[in-house]
């Protein structure tokens, strides 16, 4: 059942894709460039938008993963240093409620 009024919501929202704040994910779609995003777990996801929605639920590839690590430490040792580690991740699907923030391609 697709009305009259799905098809201008449907082409409203390409609009705002195109146009609005979620530009910043189509043109990584349309160019694939990479887009670093900020998550609520304190990682970071540098990567290329395959799809995404509304949501800024998203798909990505060839992603490295960034977070840092306190080691631990035994006891009356003083506190280590953060430890900055990364993983590889060539298909992810990223929910969109975990997005903080998303960079275009960051240099």
């Amino acid at each position: 059942m697709s009305g009259p009024m799905e098809e201008d919501s449907a082409k409203n929202e390409e609009e705002d894709f195109n146009t609005g704040p979620l530009s910043v994910l189509m043109m990584s779609v349309k160019n694939n460039t990479q887009v670093l995003i900020n998550c609520r777990n304190n990682k970071k996801l540098l990567g290329r938008v395959r799809a995404f929605d509304r949501h800024c639920n998203m798909v990505l590839e060839n992603v490295r993963e960034m977070w840092t690590e306190v080691p631990k430490t035994g006891k009356g040792k003083k506190k280590a240093n953060p430890v900055n580690k990364d993983r590889f991740i060539s298909k992810m699907f990223l929910r969109g409620d975990s997005v903080i923030i998303v960079l275009r391609n960051p240099k």
